[in-house]
């Protein structure tokens, strides 16, 4: 082959596609559920596609894996946008990308996932899959052996009915003397036949969500009220910084205030329990946790048939913090939320994920990358909608929509939580983390935006310890 004929060659993607073309072929034919795709479905997929959980099939063996191929290789390509597959939804070429419990694909998983669908879904060797992975029963709970259980009274949701919001009244707590909490977390027990398929994510269940506080029943008003986080469909355990525990007083009760229930098309019986971990008597917290909830619930105006639509919402923190979490929530045409942190000229996307109202998802920022901020900070969260038939979750795209609690209403909240710090705190945090992370002049960390300054008091001790 002549210099010249490679050449156009060359230029007309003939000879690059057919080298990638073997090189691809030969990854085909590597790729196995046995050794490749198991155990990325035990990490990221198992704990919800099993029986008795809340996703729709199960994905336990390969049998049941194998007619799902090509929707595996669909929903995961997807990443973060709605319908994606796992339910992590963190963009991932914006903002802050350390997280806790974080089931997320790499882009090579992704690939091998489509790889293993386009070569016909193979088996591989069986000894090369991973042992199966055990699961908790449903009366075991995801921290720990709880040191105390409450129970909710039960209800009865007929096979089909509209929705319905309600109180459950309240419960004892039964507590003799105040005791901090560690971690709590909310499971709804119910009479659906633990062998039923689901067809959606909430249909093995009743209570859409429960909001809920403790009260203290002789206390003035506005001293007797302490929220905790909502309980909703496929949420995980909240666990609470070591040390910033939240306090259960002495004679409380909890307040089941607003219980969102919803017809599965069977008639069911259920309750929820709600489990709390306590940390040891004489435990008290060295940093308070506090809200850092920032929504719009008043400007919302949501017009039909139209992509591309904002909300904006604004908070100034009158303290300085630092952000435990970020949990977008919206409705049904919800499609983006992001936060955005303004500290003079300073402007950081801290983080952006996408929104599917199907899930909801709470994102725990790892420590050392969780967002420290001065008091004075802007925080400003920006919300996406989409009223098109593209967004499947919208019931009617002809329909305006205002701010409201239904599904076919919208909401617009970061339910986000937070660590309340003095400026001795806060100057002590920054730098415990310079020295983990081991910062220095020429670094930049997103969300700390005084990470590398130096204080006075910083500089007068070091000049005590020379």
């Amino acid at each position: 082959m002549s210099r010249t004929l490679r050449y156009l060659m060359l230029v007309a993607g003939v000879l690059v596609p057919a080298a990638a073309g073997a090189q691809s072929g030969a990854a085909e034919r590597e790729v196995t559920f046995a050794r490749d795709i198991a155990p990325i479905l035990q990490r990221s997929c198992q704990e919800c596609h099993r029986p008795a959980s809340v996703a729709p099939m199960s994905l336990l063996t390969y049998e049941e894996v194998r007619p799902w191929a090509r929707a595996i290789k669909t929903r995961t390509a997807l990443r973060n946008k709605r319908g994606a597959m796992p339910p992590w939804f963190i963009e991932k070429d914006i903002g802050i990308q350390q997280y806790k419990n974080d089931p997320s694909l790499t882009e090579g998983e992704i690939e091998k996932i489509a790889v293993w669908a386009d070569n016909g879904a193979p088996l591989g060797n069986p000894a090369d899959l991973p042992p199966p992975l055990q699961f908790a029963g449903e009366d075991e709970w995801t921290i720990g052996e709880p040191d105390l259980i409450l129970e909710s009274p039960e209800i009865v949701v007929p096979a089909a009915a509209p929705d319905k919001w309600t109180s459950l009244g309240t419960i004892p707590i039964g507590l003799g003397e105040d005791r901090y909490v560690a971690a709590v977390e909310v499971k709804e027990f119910n009479d659906v036949p633990k062998d039923q398929s689901s067809g959606t994510v909430g249909g093995r269940y009743v209570f859409h969500h429960m909001t809920y506080q403790t009260i203290l029943p002789d206390a003035p008003d506005g001293q007797n009220v302490t929220r905790w986080p909502v309980h909703e469909v496929g949420r995980n355990a909240d666990v609470f910084p070591v040390e910033a525990g939240r306090l259960l007083e002495a004679g409380a009760h909890i307040n089941l205030d607003n219980a969102h229930l919803h017809a599965n098309g069977r008639e069911t019986r259920a309750h929820l329990k709600f489990a709390f971990k306590l940390h040891p008597k004489g435990y008290e917290p060295e940093l308070r946790y506090t809200s850092n909830v920032i929504g719009n619930g008043v400007d919302i105006d949501i017009k039909p048939m139209q992509a591309g639509q904002e909300l904006h919402a604004y908070r100034v923190l009158d303290e300085h913090t630092r952000i435990v979490l970020f949990e977008p929530h919206q409705h049904a045409p919800g499609t983006r939320m992001c936060l955005e942190a303004i500290w003079g000229h300073n402007v950081q996307q801290l983080t952006c994920a996408g929104y599917d109202h199907n899930w909801v998802k709470q994102y725990i920022y790892e420590d050392d990358y969780a967002p420290l901020l001065p008091k004075g900070t802007i925080l400003h969260v920006i919300g996406w909608l989409d009223t098109t038939v593209a967004n499947r979750n919208v019931a009617d795209p002809r329909n305006w929509s205002g701010g409201g609690r239904r599904s076919v209403a919208n909401m617009f909240i970061n339910i986000g939580q937070g660590i309340a710090l003095t400026d001795e705190q806060f100057e002590q945090e920054m730098a415990q983390r310079r020295e983990r992370l081991q910062l220095t002049k020429n670094d930049y960390q997103i969300g700390c935006p005084l990470c590398l300054v130096e204080f006075p008091s910083q500089q007068t001790n070091a000049n005590n310890d020379q």
